[in-house]
């Protein structure tokens, strides 16, 4: 009786049953990354049949979850973030209902008609999705748990299978939708709180880079910079390598030139093609400008310059993601320092030229062109070497 409770066709001992859960639970991870969110719900990569229903299949027997619903759910997640319509910001609900609860909001939204309905086009709805995956979702993890206990014995295959069960709903559901827009370092400028949890993705197969994955939604990879690793990109590669997969779409590589002597067209487009990238580097120029204002302590009072202090660590957030404690703070630091004041006063400008729409190309044109001849006459060094690197976009 005992050998049938913890023996099965494979007698593994107790770290071999931990690698298989952990093996097991990295496929679903990958599942969910590269045909849930990354082909499903973004169209970033195409997928063969073969690799699709894959994926579908796995996700079917481990997470019970219906595609269109995951979709819908997080399509509506970037078209209301950090807003009360958003089915799972940590700013709106608090980190820890999130982080712990997260899959409750998610089955929440899930069964909203409206989002099903509006969020939810463009999946699957073959015959075997509405007359198995949807209809008996439950089934699947049934079958699931009979295989693992046959393999591995009725004891540690049934703690592999609550172990595939609880992945997902703590990962995805929690870490990455909490942690991810709450605690982090942030490349982009992106309108909400998105953050990177960890450079290195390989846990949540690159969800760890979910600010990079904010700011570029239709990015078939994750990664942005030299350190970071996205391990679901590498599966992707791999997939492509073997003809089972097409990448349409991956975040956009500055190009730069010589600065032009004056803006053209050419451009215009280009600031705006990368328009995060130019943010970014505005924010490094922002905290240049800082330092040197911190630099004359001497001739700021105490407060002034604690004011800047206080500031220094979110200059290049978005002004519409600060509190009202930090808006005065934010208030007071640029009434201490005219530069910073004139840096700030500038990037809403520039930040408008990717925000209208009724506006010809030619007007675009004359307008950057002011804005940097304005830059580079301020005096501010920052502010005049980062209009000379926007006139090299090209």
């Amino acid at each position: 009786m005992q050998s049938l409770l913890y023996s099965g066709v494979f007698d593994l001992s107790w770290w071999g049953a931990v690698l298989v859960a952990l093996a097991l639970t990295h496929v679903t991870i990958a599942s969910v990354t590269i045909f849930l969110h990354r082909h499903q719900a973004h169209r970033a990569l195409d997928l063969h049949p073969v690799a699709s229903h894959f994926f579908r299949f796995w996700l079917w027997l481990t997470t019970g979850m219906v595609t269109k619903e995951w979709a819908a759910v997080h399509r509506k997640h970037h078209a209301r973030c950090e807003t009360p319509q958003d089915p799972h910001s940590p700013q709106v609900y608090g980190l820890n209902r999130v982080l712990w609860g997260g899959v409750f909001l998610y089955v929440r939204e899930a069964a909203n008609a409206q989002t099903l309905e509006r969020y939810g086009h463009g999946t699957p709805d073959d015959w075997i999705e509405r007359r198995l995956y949807s209809k008996h979702r439950i089934l699947g993890i049934v079958l699931m748990g009979v295989v693992d206990m046959v393999l591995f014995g009725a004891v540690p295959g049934g703690l592999i299978l609550l172990t595939q069960i609880a992945w997902i709903p703590f990962w995805a559901a929690g870490v990455v939708n909490g942690i991810g827009h709450y605690w982090g370092y942030r490349n982009w400028p992106a309108r909400d709180a998105s953050t990177n949890i960890s450079p290195i993705g390989i846990l949540i197969g690159g969800e760890e880079l979910h600010n990079n994955h904010h700011a570029f939604p239709t990015s078939a990879r994750l990664s942005s910079k030299w350190f970071e690793f996205d391990i679901g990109w590498l599966y992707i590669r791999t997939l492509q390598a073997l003809g089972l997969a097409k990448v349409k779409h991956v975040a956009p590589t500055p190009r730069l030139a010589a600065p032009k002597a004056n803006v053209d067209l050419d451009t215009v487009q280009a600031v705006i093609r990368h328009h995060y990238d130019v943010l970014s580097n505005y924010t490094r120029s922002l905290k240049k400008t800082c330092a040197v204002e911190l630099g004359r302590l001497r001739r700021l009072s105490p407060e002034e310059a604690r004011a800047l202090k206080t500031v220094e660590p979110w200059l290049g957030k978005d002004e519409g993601m600060l509190g009202e404690s930090r808006h005065r703070q934010l208030a007071h630091a640029l009434r201490a320092s005219q530069p910073l004041a004139t840096m700030y006063a500038m990037r809403r400008e520039l930040t408008a030229l990717w925000s209208r729409s009724a506006i010809t190309g030619d007007q675009l044109v004359r307008q950057l062109q002011d804005w940097c001849q304005r830059a580079e006459a301020s005096g501010i060094a920052p502010l005049a070497d980062f209009s000379r690197r926007l006139r090299s976009y090209a």
